[in-house]
């Protein structure tokens, strides 16, 4: 089964006429034998809507009490059972009423429409979850029941419901859209012509950014190249030169003449990196057609006309603003330029602009020459072998007295222009070609000193040694270059394979990578600045380097990183070949951010979980663990001043008994309650000092019954490194907790025995024991193990003793007892040989 049509009339305000649109779509498909039925449809007791739905197939509605009200909700369980061929569901920003199947009206339509049933649906603009704010700085009320953008935009079909608004008053004045009590209020209020205007205008651009997508999908369909001026998009072509700023305003200026016009500045760079644009002019350009509303695009080309004339028809562009040129005019020997060509190959469905600007044939950088590559020594190398070596091959040869014929003369020019195109590249090596050619032509062609040549094999002779020279040296210059990229690219391989595992791994901190780039480019400073908005101020995310600059004007290079992110770069400018490297660190810094937070997030909600399932647990033990002796001793309270009864002594003595042992477990599960908050905020700060085990176990014992735990700790025994009064609390939170879980007396042994420089305390007991999938969980707060009744304590005694123990540098495991029951191992430092106790310090830390 396919998913379901939707269909969604869009109204510019309230009492347009959705309803009764749809409910008129719903008759049309009924007479043409489509099952229809109505869902939801909401007349707001208008007469000619209510009369529209008559004869149309209602499902009965769902009620539902809310508050002491009775609310009626689309049944959706009704309409998927009626499977019709279509619903008719109004309102589709609604929120249901709490007990419903789904939370808001749209996810309802969505179920229906998964289930193959085909929906027409009813929104108005304002309840658009985009234009939230928007609506509200128009009409002052704030829409609370929204529908989020893309559930509209997904739709099949949108039908705008429009009205004039004097119309609409009109309608309203007449009563056929509110009560007449209710009609003054709304046209003084949200009915203002201002109001339906601005929402009307809201409609009709959202409609048509709407249209304008499904055009772009059209024509990539369809493979339509040429232009189609449906909407004035003005392509501002940027050089990274000085007069963009004026091309952005010329085209805003443009385009504030014809309504929803749009401005989108292109910069083309090449795919080689020679470029003499500045990356600081640039981001001066971008964050001016910003906020003059238009985008900044960055595309690479290697042919700059036919790249910007992709681009322009790729966004159906209709007009194109250019620069005049800043070329010399000795420059246009080289070519008509970007301008002419573009005018030139547009066509008639683009319209091409000139701007003059100030800086008009006033010069442009040239590319880094190619022969750079190669290092300043060896091109000088090259020029003087490929020129002076020359001229000084034809004096030696002019002066040996030996003929060695012109072919060999030839061979040993070819020689030296072959060692010019290996030291210097190709320009050395056409000199050499040039005056190679012209040498031999007088000193060793006959007739000779003269430019005329009488032999016409002579002529071929020097036509194959140019064409030789000339091929040798490109190819030779064509290997440097080419090895030039290799090893540029393998050293941008090593440093984004480099990069890329430290950020996969999570090695690599944000610092640490400002600092990798910082180091990497030779840079001063680096700074990762970010902004909520766009007109928002910047904030530094990170930084490396002293006196990292606070905006991206500020800085030497500037890397956009999203619309409000951005890495400044501070020291000097980089060419365009590095900023495919930066532009990987970039983005890999916005990831390390993300991850980051996203991480400082995780450990937030883990403590927060953490705390409200502590608080959970602590509730819960204060509404019985705590409440119970309480309540015992209540009543024992209660009973002794009664005068009803006259108590015995003996009487008396047990209630007063009573009274005691409650307020004695009272204390004991407050305390430990206390001392678990203590340890989860971090305020247990242990006293170490030479504790002797033989001197703290037996008080740990006091509030276990007589004769119940067995002693067996040596005289030999070392002393440990512990503060002896959490040392004291871990023992008796152990012990009371085997005594708890013994069959008998005397049946849990305490005994202490040396491991190497550690110290054991083992507490057995002969109780059922604990499987080794649980050992770990009768460690956590708030866990009682097995069938343990509800008045045995809240579960915190194993928990904190554990955490008194790690205080101390010490551990506390569970172990299964020879014969049966559960043995728990506290682990201590041994206090080395010679030390002191320290008399200054309590002999127990302060809570």
């Amino acid at each position: 089964m396919g998913r379901g049509k939707l269909r969604i009339y869009l109204g510019s305000a309230p009492g347009v006429g959705k309803t009764y649109a749809m409910l008129s779509e719903a008759h049309r498909r009924l007479e043409r034998g489509t099952d229809c039925v109505i869902g939801f449809a909401e007349h707001h007791e208008r007469p000619r809507t209510e009369a529209l739905a008559q004869g149309l197939e209602e499902v009965p509605r769902r009620e539902l009490t809310h508050r002491g009200a009775v609310f009626g909700e689309m049944d959706v369980d009704a309409v998927l059972a009626r499977e019709p061929e279509l619903a008719l569901v109004d309102e589709l920003a609604h929120t249901n009423v709490p007990g419903s199947r789904n939370t808001k009206r749209w996810q309802d339509v969505e179920e229906l429409l998964a289930r193959g049933i085909n929906v027409i649906s009813t929104v108005n603009i304002q309840h658009l979850e985009s234009l939230g704010d928007v609506v509200e700085a128009i009409t002052g009320v704030r829409q609370r029941e929204t529908v989020p953008d893309e559930v509209v935009r997904r739709a099949d079909q949108i039908e705008l419901v429009d009205m004039d608004p004097q119309a609409l008053r009109r309608r309203m004045a007449h009563g056929n859209i509110y009560q007449p009590d209710k009609v003054d209020a709304a046209l003084s209020n949200y009915f203002r012509p201002g109001n339906l205007t601005a929402l009307r205008e809201l409609a009709l651009l959202w409609v048509a950014d709407r249209v304008d997508s499904y055009l772009q999908q059209y024509r990539g369909e369809h493979g339509i190249r040429s232009t189609w001026g449906t909407r004035e998009r003005i392509v501002v072509g940027l050089t990274g030169g000085p007069e963009g700023r004026t091309l952005i305003r010329r085209a805003a200026r443009m385009a504030a003449k014809g309504s929803g016009s749009e401005i989108l500045a292109v910069y083309v760079a090449r795919s080689d990196g020679l470029t003499s644009a500045s990356p600081k002019e640039l981001a001066v350009q971008r964050t001016l057609v910003e906020d003059l509303g238009g985008t900044f695009h960055h595309v690479v080309g290697d042919d700059v006309p036919a790249a910007l004339l992709d681009f322009a028809r790729g966004v159906n562009a209709t007009q194109i603003v250019l620069g005049s040129s800043r070329r010399k005019t000795w420059q246009y020997v080289f070519g008509p330029g970007v301008g002419a060509t573009v005018a030139r190959e547009s066509g008639p469905d683009l319209d091409v602009h000139i701007v003059t600007h100030e800086e008009v044939a006033k010069g442009r950088g040239l590319p880094v020459a190619r022969g750079a590559r190669l290092g300043r020594s060896r091109t000088v190398a090259g020029w003087l072998t490929g020129v002076g070596g020359t001229a000084l091959l034809a004096v030696v040869l002019a002066n040996v007295d030996a003929d060695l014929g012109l072919a060999n003369d030839m061979l040993l020019f070819l020689a030296m222009t072959v060692a010019a195109a290996l030291l210097g590249g190709l320009a050395p090596a056409l000199a050499s070609a040039a005056v190679g050619s012209i040498l031999l032509n007088w000193f060793f062609t006959p007739p000779l000193h003269r430019v005329t040549i009488a032999d016409p094999k002579n002529i071929v002779a020097i036509a194959v040694f140019v064409a030789v020279a000339l091929s040798v040296a490109s190819v030779v210059d064509l290997a440097a270059r080419r090895t030039h990229q290799a090893a540029r690219l393998r050293a941008e391989a090593e440093i984004l394979s480099f990069l890329a595992g430290n950020v996969l791994r999570g090695e690599t901190s944000l610092d640490a990578l400002l600092e990798r780039v910082r180091e990497t480019f030779a840079m001063e400073s680096v700074a990762l600045l970010e902004r909520a908005g766009d007109h928002e101020p910047w904030t530094r995310a990170g930084s490396a380097g002293p006196a990292p600059v606070a905006r991206p004007e500020d800085a030497d290079v500037d890397m956009p990183v999203g619309d409000h992110m951005a890495l400044a770069l501070s020291g000097r400018v980089l060419p365009a070949a590095d900023r495919r490297v930066l532009a990987a660190f970039a983005a890999q810094a916005a990831v390390v951010l993300d991850r980051q937070r996203l991480k400082t997030e995780a450990e937030q909600a883990r403590a927060l979980a953490e705390g409200n399932r502590i608080r959970t647990a602590l509730l819960a033990a204060v509404s019985h663990d705590l409440r119970t002796p309480l309540s015992a001793i209540k009543a024992a309270v209660s009973s002794l001043r009664s005068d009803d009864v006259a108590w015995s002594e003996e009487d008396q003595a047990e209630l007063l008994e009573g009274i005691e042992q409650s307020t004695d477990r009272l204390d004991h599960l407050v305390g430990n309650l206390l001392d678990m908050s203590r340890l989860h905020t971090g305020t247990v700060t242990p006293l170490m000092r030479e504790t002797d085990l033989d001197e703290v176990v037996p008080m740990a014992l006091v509030g276990v019954p007589e004769g119940s735990v067995g002693l067996d700790i040596p005289e030999t025994l070392p002393m440990t490194l512990a503060d002896p009064g959490l040392l004291e609390r871990a023992v008796a939170n152990v012990v009371e907790n085997a005594v708890k879980y013994s069959p008998g007396p005397a049946s849990v042994l305490v005994s202490a025995s040396t491991l190497g420089d550690r110290v054991e305390l083992r507490v057995a007991d002969r109780g059922p024991g604990v499987p080794d999938d649980a050992k770990e969980r009768i460690f956590a707060p708030f866990q009682r193990y097995g069938d343990a009744p509800r008045g045995a304590g809240v579960g915190l005694g194993l928990a904190v003793a554990r955490g008194f123990a790690e205080a101390m540098g010490g551990t506390l495991d569970a172990e299964d007892t020879p014969g049966g029951g559960l043995t728990m191992v506290l682990t201590l430092a041994a206090a080395p040989a010679g030390a002191r106790s320290r008399a200054d310090l309590p002999a127990k830390a302060a809570p």
